[in-house]
């Protein structure tokens, strides 16, 4: 079988759970080779290895962690030079699709982002995306060069398929372009302790409804106790009751997690731009007329301040 390039998203060594994803995907179409770079990249290959890695190519320099996006270019252009791989897969994090873009632009070759699902067909991997706010599904294929293809996390349910997982040097000679944006200094995203919101299997949100900062408590309570991550909607964060980068919607973060409940939220296409390809989606809203329910799978009509907290307290008994 034709080999797949997945490039790996870590922190430290760490792997963050898309790249298992794309690994799961990658073994539809050929067998994964992982490109880890940076610190940390040697000790990604155990965890890479047991969910299908045939091989894993690692280099680490000062440029990843000193210099902006195009160094992870460089070597990933040196992997596809050194594999002659059936595609290139990149996780659809806002870092991830610049990486790719590149790349395709370097090599030559066609490029589709944000797909939701990889098959592989007779002329190539066949590619579905979610498009015009989620409202179709088409489904595609790179016709020149290797395709590069960033994938939304969440896509693909995440398999172990042990692999040999060896261990090669990555040969990296980095272009000029590679210091042109050094990064000046960088301050460490205060944790939650919650998922990250584009990769949470859970995601509950809030809206205008919620009718303030201080009433998020109820929305943060009933997440904590699903392991899930908070999302807010455009209103919710342009009145200041939540953070910007929690938004999720057209000009937000799109996410696709198993499970979505909106509580407080009408429904605008600009919000369902971000989570309409979530797996389960379920609203708490006292408008009957909303349009969110237009879409959901289980709808509430009732004031979010009486139910949530019960499902909060229902959810709590049964884990307990």
């Amino acid at each position: 079988m034709a080999e797949v390039l997945v490039h790996v998203d870590h922190a430290d060594g760490a792997v963050r759970k898309p790249t298992l994803e794309l690994l799961t995907l990658a073994r539809r179409i050929g067998e994964p080779v992982a490109v880890a770079l940076g610190n940390g990249a040697a000790d990604t290959a155990a965890v890479l290895a047991e969910h299908g890695a045939v091989k894993v190519l690692t280099h680490d320099a000062a440029e990843y962690a000193e210099y902006l996006v195009v160094p992870k270019v460089d070597a990933l252009q040196a992997a596809v030079e050194a594999t002659s791989p059936a595609a290139v897969l990149v996780s659809s994090s806002t870092e991830g699709k610049e990486i790719a873009a590149r790349l395709a632009l370097r090599i030559g070759s066609g490029i589709i982002t944000d797909a939701v699902d990889l098959e592989a067909g007779d002329e190539g991997p066949v590619a579905t995306q979610s498009v015009f706010a989620a409202s179709y599904s088409t489904r595609s294929r790179v016709t020149k060069g290797i395709p590069v293809i960033t994938i939304k996390p969440n896509s693909a349910a995440v398999e172990a398929a042990p692999a040999a997982g060896t261990v090669e040097q990555l040969s990296v000679s980095f272009s000029e372009q590679a210091t042109g944006t050094k990064i000046t200094g960088s301050t460490p995203r205060e944790s939650t302790g919650r998922p990250e919101l584009t990769e949470a299997a859970i995601v509950v949100s809030g809206g205008r409804g919620v009718n303030g900062a201080e009433n998020f408590a109820v929305i943060e309570a009933l997440a904590d106790s699903l392991g899930a991550a908070v999302g807010a909607s455009r209103a919710a964060v342009d009145a200041g009751w939540y953070p910007h980068t929690q938004q999720v919607g057209q000009t937000g973060k799109s996410v696709s997690p198993q499970l979505y409940i909106a509580n407080g939220i009408s429904g605008a296409i600009q919000h369902r731009a971000g989570m309409q390809t979530s797996k389960t989606i379920v609203a708490v809203n006292k408008d009957p007329e909303a349009p969110i329910f237009d879409l959901v799978d289980y709808g509430v009509v009732g004031d979010l301040f009486a139910v949530v907290p019960q499902l909060t307290e229902e959810i709590k008994a049964r884990k307990g």
